[in-house]
């Protein structure tokens, strides 16, 4: 769909056919940005739907880059792809990322479970930020990159060993590339979520026990006393996104009713 009027950018989301990636895209799209959507193949009419509703309720270019962010190629084919549709890039939401919860000594059981989470959560998000980079430095204008954190990349927590240690290696790395490209105008950024609910909160809380008894402990912790819902994100997402942060970089912000505090 052709877009009305004109734009502030080119914005791409990863693992958006649901959830918070989805939320973001919407924002993102009500903020006057063009969207790329992006997840796996296997949720292609996901990303259609999110497509056709995106565009119909904020008159935004939409365009779908199904892939898998674990592989170079796809990231690739990804960035050259939006390039190609919508003329540049100039945010970069790395939102995709797999949850695998339980206690350590009974759920990894394998090598090849602790390499798929890490291939996807943090070689899947390094590729994202390394042709988003390369591409946004090409521009010349400057740029955001963001990727999603977690309360479990900010402290250690009860059957989150694998995720939990994904997420502090990404902290590392979008400190890293805050400092290298700051020069180039462009800011790296974290979200960190709390408990949200979505599919994966909920499956994640499964993982541990019954979920709705796991939900309700997480929410006693909290300040506010609720559990967050998608929309608490994107909206800390859109101001991340916008030219009004463009003194903050390297960090990662928590969004989660105030369950951890920096």
């Amino acid at each position: 769909m052709t877009s009305s009027t004109s734009t502030k950018g080119v914005a791409l989301v990863t693992g958006s056919s649901q959830g918070i990636g989805l939320a973001i895209a919407q924002r993102l799209a009500k903020d006057g940005f063009d969207i790329g959507l992006n997840d796996i193949p296997s949720k292609l009419n996901q990303l259609k739907e999110a497509q056709s509703k995106i565009a119909q309720e904020t008159g935004r270019k939409v365009e779908i880059f199904p892939g898998d962010i674990s592989q170079e190629q796809d990231v690739k084919a990804m960035i050259d792809g939006i390039v190609k549709a919508l003329g540049g890039l100039d945010v970069m939401v790395a939102n995709a990322g797999i949850c695998m919860a339980g206690p350590m000594l009974d759920t990894i059981v394998s090598v090849a479970e602790w390499d798929r989470i890490f291939a996807i959560n943090v070689r899947g998000t390094f590729l994202c930020y390394q042709y988003a980079a390369k591409q946004m430095i090409a521009q010349g204008r400057g740029g955001r990159i963001l990727g999603a954190c977690s309360g479990s990349g900010k402290q250690g927590q009860l059957n989150m060993s694998a995720y939990g240690s994904t997420k502090f290696a990404l902290r590392g790395l979008t400190q890293a590339t805050a400092l290298e490209l700051g020069k180039h105008g462009i800011t790296c950024n974290m979200y960190a979520p709390g408990p949200i609910d979505t599919e994966m909160s909920r499956a994640a809380a499964a993982g541990i026990g019954n979920a709705e008894a796991v939900m309700a402990m997480y929410t006693e912790r909290l300040a506010l006393k609720r559990f967050g819902v998608t929309e608490d994100v994107s909206n800390v997402v859109s101001f991340l996104a916008s030219k009004e942060s463009q003194f903050i970089t390297g960090q990662s912000i928590n969004v989660d009713g105030g369950m951890l505090f920096d």
